[in-house]
């Protein structure tokens, strides 16, 4: 590939459209992308991808919402940890609360051992649980990625604090919605900030009403240099470089 961006957090393995169409139509936008595991077998299809496909690199980790499957899911998980350069997606959904939150609480704690022991950076969901990722990770030294970051300026200048986290931003940045994510993301220092999607969900306008895909991520972008007063180049280049730096590229 060979566009600026690098697209962090795209689920390629669990969208229904052809891998080889997506990644032609992102081409001259995109880099390389990151396509985050979300169980045993979403892991294995990323890795599977990232072996076929030189632009895709590849996660493993359990969601939140299958959290109490994680003694199941663990042992798969964790042969996967040599060919990946992230854990995750993990993380806490006090929202939808799919799984009870002691189990939540377990695998993410487990997972961000296994981060550590394998010197990576774990992918955070957070939803409805500032408090508890805020104290988790405050009291971790994992370098982690708060994935398709929604907080306000609250939870921002709280979490700005943990010099080990970066703040990835998708869609909801670009919503007509999206005032308080913006506030937010104003106080963040650019070379703390990534970009992404979230394939196939959370498309950005003007594609709203479609499925997102990874060519979408420079409408994020463009959206984060509005609130930042710099030009669409300048994000694509410190968040690409961002990128690279905190998954090792």
């Amino acid at each position: 590939m060979h566009g600026p961006w690098v697209d962090t957090h795209c689920h390629l393995q669990l969208d229904d459209r052809p891998t080889d169409e997506l990644l032609a139509r992102a081409e001259p936008h995109l880099a390389w992308l990151v396509a985050p595991g979300i169980d045993a077998e979403s892991s294995e299809r990323s890795v599977e991808l990232a072996s076929r496909y030189p632009a895709v690199v590849a996660t493993a980790g359990l969601h939140p919402h299958d959290a109490a499957r994680w003694e199941v899911e663990r042992g798969r998980i964790e042969a996967l940890i040599p060919q990946v350069c992230a854990v995750g997606e993990t993380g806490l959904d006090y929202y939808r609360n799919l799984a009870p939150v002691q189990d939540q609480r377990r695998s993410f704690l487990d997972q961000i051992d296994l981060a550590l022991a394998a010197d990576l950076p774990v992918i955070v969901h957070c939803r409805d649980a500032f408090s508890d990722i805020y104290e988790i990770l405050s009291n971790s030294p994992v370098r982690a990625i708060l994935h398709c970051w929604t907080g306000g300026p609250r939870w921002t200048k709280r979490f700005l604090e943990i010099e080990t986290v970066t703040f990835s931003y998708a869609g909801p940045v670009a919503f007509v919605t999206g005032d308080t994510v913006r506030m937010g993301a104003a106080l963040v220092p650019p070379d703390r900030c990534l970009v992404e999607t979230d394939t196939p969900y959370l498309a950005p306008p003007p594609h709203r009403q479609e499925q997102n895909e990874p060519a979408f991520v420079r409408y994020v972008g463009a959206a984060l240099g509005d609130v930042w007063g710099i030009s669409v180049d300048e994000v694509a280049t410190v968040t690409a470089n961002n990128a690279a730096r905190v998954f090792g590229r």
